[in-house]
């Protein structure tokens, strides 16, 4: 595979050894076997940009500065910050009824605006891609969020919803009358200086874009995989971008520049009641991931497309900004690898997400054997023959799980044994029964008892 190095170091260069941190991330998109990767971190007053590899292993292209990456969910920021800015001009308010501008959700007339932003509607996650392909949004919606498959009342948990955003884009194309990709570019990205492009759409002229890539396990080399977004989910996941243009984002969030307003990204930053978001991170605002690290509460958000893993992280107390894309999926490994990095080389502690697990008191949790859904997905708790519970997803080979008293679950990697957290189960306030669970930040229904 061609290996392409070079980097570019803004005029205030940060105390730190440069050449350190692109050896390290030129080793690192080695050792997990990804083709390209872009890293900058932003102090405020001094800005590092470094980029490694190729965009495409197939063509050799090179990985650039400029090259724009398919974000994936760290899109939703972005429409996020959208709605929010039409709530500053005061074209709609957070506690409204979403369903006041949009007929599609009165099925669900209690979720707020400000719901759909924090994942706390309890709306399901939606159709895979495939199945959105072959319907309108209306339809999407109108089937998506309903009274039946609510997860929860709205404002009192959180799960994590692409069926929210595609409602938040399809609210901006209310109140705004354009596509959702004409207001975030006109109304976001040119102000934040970045050259709007998006999946489904050509890239405008010049701008290089990277493919995702996976791993040929037989021939033990990566491959371009093809995107698969359906155009409705757009304002959930379509946007491309550089680190550059997702370091922008994050400045902006920290009150470094006017793109949004101060006042603006305080309140998205603002910890929302309820939103208890599990092994996503440490709690959630109006469009942000916010995540603790010591006395700091750090915004930012996290995005995988088909064969990308992109990241942000900004510092509103310090001013640090750090971006990341990755153009594979071995990328989030390789983002962890890199924050022990920043530590080590920069001094900068950057929060990646829930740590790994520590030795704590395991059961059985019998009780919450039984049959789970969020919308059509549905989750499977079973016991082994050994009696210790597994997890199944819409019939997928069942993973270990490891439950502990408090009714917080780990999941384990079979191959490797390791653990990871995977979220929570909820009991009823009136029955106390069992009557949720919540992996990776998607929270399910019980339907089944066994």
């Amino acid at each position: 595979m061609p290996h392409i190095t070079s980097a570019l170091v803004a005029e205030r260069a940060p105390s730190l050894s440069r050449q350190e941190l692109q050896h390290r991330l030129d080793t690192l998109a080695r050792d997990h076997r990804v083709p390209g990767a872009q890293l900058v971190l932003d102090t405020g007053s001094r800005i590092v940009t470094l980029h490694t590899g190729v965009a495409d292993a197939a063509t050799g292209a090179p990985f650039t500065a400029d090259t724009a990456v398919p974000l994936g969910s760290l899109t939703k920021p972005y429409t996020a910050a959208l709605v929010m800015l039409l709530a500053d001009d005061g074209d709609l308010d957070l506690d409204d009824s979403a369903a006041d501008y949009l007929p599609e959700l009165r099925g669900v007339p209690e979720v707020t605006i400000g719901q759909l932003l924090s994942h706390t509607g309890g709306l399901p996650t939606g159709p895979d891609s495939d199945t959105a392909a072959r319907t309108t949004t209306a339809h999407y919606l109108t089937s998506t969020c309903t009274a039946r498959d609510a997860l929860f009342a709205p404002g009192s948990d959180f799960s994590y919803s692409n069926a929210g955003y595609v409602a938040a884009g399809r609210l901006v194309e209310s109140v705004t009358g354009m596509a959702w990709h004409e207001a975030v570019s006109a109304l976001l990205l040119e102000p934040l200086e970045t050259v709007p492009a998006f999946l489904g759409f050509s890239a405008p002229a010049g701008r290089p874009v990277a493919a995702g890539h996976a791993l040929n396990t037989a021939t033990g080399q990566v491959r371009p995989v093809r995107q698969n977004l359906a155009p409705l989910e757009a304002p959930a996941g379509a946007l491309l971008a550089s680190a550059t243009d997702l370091a922008a984002l994050g400045s902006t969030l920290v009150g470094r520049t006017a793109a949004v307003p101060t006042a603006v990204a305080m309140e998205m930053r603002l910890p929302q009641p309820s939103a208890h978001p599990g092994a996503l991170a440490d709690g959630w605002g109006l469009g942000l991931a916010l995540y603790r690290e010591g006395e700091h509460l750090w915004c930012g958000h996290d995005g995988n497309a088909q064969g990308t893993s992109c990241h942000l992280r900004a510092d509103p107390d310090s001013g640090v900004v750090v971006a990341f894309t990755g153009n594979a999926g071995a990328a989030t490994a390789m983002w962890r690898d890199l924050a022990d990095d920043l530590a080590a080389t920069a001094g900068v502690r950057v929060p990646v997400g829930s740590a790994s697990p520590s030795p704590r008191e395991t059961v059985a949790l019998p009780e919450c054997v039984g049959t789970y859904a969020n919308g059509r997905t549905e989750y499977r708790v079973a016991l082994g023959p050994d009696g210790s519970p597994t997890l199944s997803v819409d019939g997928d080979l069942p993973l270990p799980l490891v439950c502990h008293p408090d009714l917080t679950c780990d999941l384990v990697d079979p191959a490797t044994g390791l653990r990871e957290p995977g979220g929570r189960f909820h009991r009823d306030a009136v029955t106390g029964a069992v009557d949720r669970v919540q992996i990776s930040g998607r929270t399910a229904r019980r339907t089944q008892l066994a």
